[in-house]
């Protein structure tokens, strides 16, 4: 099922939820819906869902208005993040109470139900109840039964939001291979990056109700449009810098940027930058933290304040970093974005 949102517009009261937002999803996708809390993701998925009606906009579905349908004629499956499994009914009997509520035979509905549980991994526990399983379990159960009656399009919210980080980042890896095998368009709600962009075919990044950005995890990474997205993914450092002919100047801190002169605001990547112990350095290293196989430096930089640069933790550039030692700073990319000249 192919996806087009025109233009729609969600208030609660005062409160603007979705403000204008339009998008296209290609059949068989995977896409994520990445934003802060209280951004108006959920808010979407559910007029996709038909869970809300929008003020204003319109919902088509592989080019048909589908925005006054109800929402059990639209062919939906919904995964919520808490899982919302029938704590009375078996596990077999979860995974099948989709077929059950429309009347197919219990025979192939039965049949269906152990065919998804062998496709999630869970064969040979349909017997078993749902306060049996771990959550991680517990969450295939709820994709399975989201899956039963074949829906056309598959939507999550925040799916492995209750989980612990470990199984959430199998559940990742699980959910993109099921994904593949199944073919259904799917689109789901986060606010971690690294799962929106681990999985997802494409991300819509959400801010405030309005759509800042669409496009694959790359162009989302390396192409920020606004400097909310620059901002909000990935680890930053922002600036309020001055530019002339094409170099930003914050204190001691230079970089090259593909912007008009004026006032800006800089947005520095912790992976783009390059330090290294120099007496005659522009900057003086406050911590270094070791984070698994990276290195994060904080570093007070001259004229500009802190500045956290990133590194594998066997890089040569570290030799003999330590806190209170002067070091010198490159900047191998950044972007600028336009500021008020009040603006700090």
């Amino acid at each position: 099922m192919s996806i087009r949102v025109e233009h729609l517009k969600k208030r609660f009261g005062d409160f603007v939820a979705v403000d204008d937002v339009s998008f296209e999803v290609e059949s068989g996708s995977l896409v994520a819906l990445l934003g802060p809390s209280g951004s108006g993701k959920s808010t979407i998925l559910r007029i996709l869902a038909g869970l809300e009606a929008p003020d204003e906009g319109r919902v088509l579905f592989d080019g048909v208005d589908a925005t006054h349908v109800h929402a059990r004629a639209r062919a939906i499956g919904f995964v919520f993040q808490h899982y919302a499994l029938f704590r009375h009914l078996t596990v077999e009997e979860n995974v099948a109470f989709g077929l059950d509520v429309r009347n197919v035979p219990k025979a192939t509905s039965r049949k269906r139900a152990n065919e998804l549980l062998d496709l999630v991994g869970l064969g040979g526990l349909g017997g078993r109840y749902p306060s049996q399983l771990s959550g991680g379990q517990r969450q295939r159960v709820a994709l399975a039964r989201a899956l039963a009656p074949e829906p056309k399009l598959l939507l999550l919210d925040e799916p492995f939001g209750a989980v612990d980080a470990k199984v959430r980042e199998e559940l990742r890896e699980w959910l993109r291979r099921l994904h593949d095998e199944v073919g259904v368009t799917s689109i789901f709600v986060t606010h971690d990056q690294d799962e929106a962009f681990s999985v997802s075919d494409r991300v819509l990044v959400i801010h405030r109700g309005r759509l800042e950005q669409l496009g694959t995890p790359s162009e989302i990474l390396d192409e920020p449009r606004t400097e909310f997205v620059a901002g909000f993914v990935g680890e930053v450092n922002v600036f309020p810098a001055e530019i002339a002919n094409g170099e930003a100047r914050v204190g001691a801190l230079h970089a090259k940027v593909g912007a008009p002169d004026g006032h800006a605001r800089l947005v520095v990547r912790s992976y783009d930058v390059k330090l290294w112990r120099e007496d005659a350095g522009i900057a003086t290293v406050e911590r270094v933290v070791t984070l698994g196989d990276r290195v994060r430096v904080h570093a007070l930089v001259d004229g500009a304040g802190s500045l956290v640069a990133q590194f594998p933790r066997r890089s040569s550039l570290l030799k003999n970093v330590e806190p209170g030692c002067r070091v010198q700073v490159e900047v191998t990319s950044a972007r600028a974005y336009p500021r008020a000249p009040a603006d700090a």
